[in-house]
């Protein structure tokens, strides 16, 4: 199980990447400017930015853990994750997932 400071230490690590303050939460960037996850603290939860095939998986993997949030954003990716519920490695391959999701994004323009 994972807590926000794990979070934060996994999306942190990966290269290329900035912590700021996106609506009020801690959130992670790319270089380029695309963010990949949100933190939100006081729901110990998390948002990564996944391909719509990505959130699938991650879904039907784990419905209880890993969900589109409910609105358009979750259409297009946008997952809400569990950090009290989800494995670090599960975790892990997320927020890897969403930084490579961001980068592909960006490389396209």
């Amino acid at each position: 199980m994972a807590d926000i400071e794990t979070a934060r230490q996994m999306a942190i690590s990966l290269p290329n990447v900035e912590e700021y303050v996106h609506v009020g939460r801690p959130a992670f960037k790319v270089k380029n400017k695309r963010t990949f996850v949100t933190l939100w603290p006081a729901d110990n939860r998390m948002t990564v930015i996944l391909s719509p095939i990505d959130q699938s998986v991650f879904h039907s993997f784990a419905p209880s853990i890993f969900y589109p949030i409910p609105n358009k954003w979750g259409l297009k990716g946008a997952t809400y994750v569990e950090l009290s519920k989800v494995r670090l490695d599960m975790l892990q391959d997320a927020i890897t997932t969403a930084w490579e999701t961001a980068n592909r994004k960006t490389s396209k323009r």
